[in-house]
């Protein structure tokens, strides 16, 4: 999963300084003083997409942060964001592609879009309001969140648009309150009919994306996440998505994703995903709180694709206050990640106490070592 902390250097990469090529001079710049006209980010390493820079600014997504409701869950909002770009990247060569925030669904389009179908919201995804307020007999809101990735290619001095990844993120619960400042009440959603009313959503924003003319004929992704319940210790997972052709307006197939997210240490009743990856995380924990006594917790997110391991996400709270105790706490975790994680899976180690992170590890699938940095207390 590898989400967390590597949200963050994942934007850092697609806004880090470096070649920068100024599309509307038709020329390479490092000048940074050039503000002018459309840049792109430069690229850190294959895996990762350049960015898009307009006079001097990155292009921030025209709908960033519009959610149902204000979530609860973080790691729903952090995988949601992660995976999706790793489900574009098998569309979307990071070679050929150029990513853009996206700049087509403004944040009154998903505001109205993402609400209940009504008079006022002809527009809305969400079923209407029946009325009810039974858990098992009203309707429920199964659309939480729209996410909008685009895809650009160079053509001539200019960039333009050759595809789009739309994700559409379902509850597998829906909060809600009977009075406006009342207890929050639940209605659970079947994965059943979660994915059906998904399947109509989902083939309503394609038909709808379809009659933006610089839409009509580029290929667009919809992918489809499960969001998790507000009191898991993990995020949700995509579920499947569809690539549909430059003009089509109907999901013809649907591509299954074999995704789902575990936390080790494996809680009591919970079956293990795999009893070499618990085993090895286990004796990491025991290492690291065996040499550093005092830790307030170690423990992981770890998401599995189609049986293994995909990514880890460790996270260890310490009390620590000296630098000196930080940096030497940091290399150990160096050699003790190495020699004990699981190997051939990306992994990022998070270390923070409560005033904030203190270093931080990662290393890429099939490296060996970890990078780290060690932040000042300063």
């Amino acid at each position: 999963m590898a989400v967390g902390l590597s949200m963050l250097l994942t934007a850092m990469v697609l806004t880090a300084c470096g070649s920068v090529d100024n599309l509307s001079g038709g020329n390479t710049s490092n000048n940074s003083s050039n503000k002018s006209g459309t840049q792109l980010t430069g690229q850190a390493n294959s895996s990762d997409y350049q960015g898009v820079i307009k006079n001097g600014r990155y292009q921030t997504s025209k709908s960033r942060g519009v959610s149902v409701s204000q979530e609860s869950n973080q790691f729903n909002i952090k995988g949601f964001e992660s995976e999706l770009l790793n489900i574009s990247k098998k569309e979307f060569s990071t070679k050929k592609y150029i990513f853009q925030e996206g700049q087509y669904l403004s944040t009154n389009t998903v505001t109205n879009w993402l609400g209940r179908k009504s008079k006022s919201n002809p527009t809305g995804l969400n079923p209407k309001n029946n009325g009810s307020t039974s858990p098992t007999r009203r309707n429920p809101l199964y659309l939480s969140q729209i996410n909008e990735q685009d895809f650009l290619v160079q053509d001539g001095k200019k960039l333009k648009t050759a595809g789009i990844t739309i994700g559409l993120a379902m509850n597998s619960v829906d909060y809600y309150k009977k009075t406006k400042y009342g207890a929050t009440f639940e209605t659970d959603i079947s994965k059943s009919q979660m994915k059906a009313e998904g399947k109509k959503i989902a083939n309503k924003v394609l038909a709808r994306l379809r009659k933006k003319s610089a839409l009509k004929n580029v290929p667009i992704v919809i992918a489809m996440y499960r969001q998790a319940s507000d009191d898991s210790l993990v995020g949700g997972s995509f579920y499947a998505y569809s690539v549909n052709a430059s003009g089509a307006t109907k999901v013809s197939n649907w591509t299954k994703v074999n995704q789902k997210s575990y936390v080790f240490p494996i809680q009591s009743g919970q079956s293990s995903p795999n009893s070499n990856d618990e085993s090895s995380f286990e004796n990491f924990k025991s290492e690291v709180q065996n040499f550093f006594p005092n830790l307030s917790g170690v423990t992981a997110q770890a998401q599995y694709t189609d049986g293994s391991l995909s990514g880890m996400n460790v996270n260890i709270n310490t009390q620590f206050y000296s630098q000196t105790e930080i940096i030497s706490f940091t290399q150990y975790l160096q050699t003790a990640a190495q020699k004990y994680l699981p190997a051939n899976a990306p992994i990022d180690i998070t270390v923070q106490s409560t005033e904030g992170i203190q270093s931080f590890l990662s290393r890429k699938a099939n490296e060996k070592k970890f990078s780290f940095h060690v932040f000042n207390s300063y």
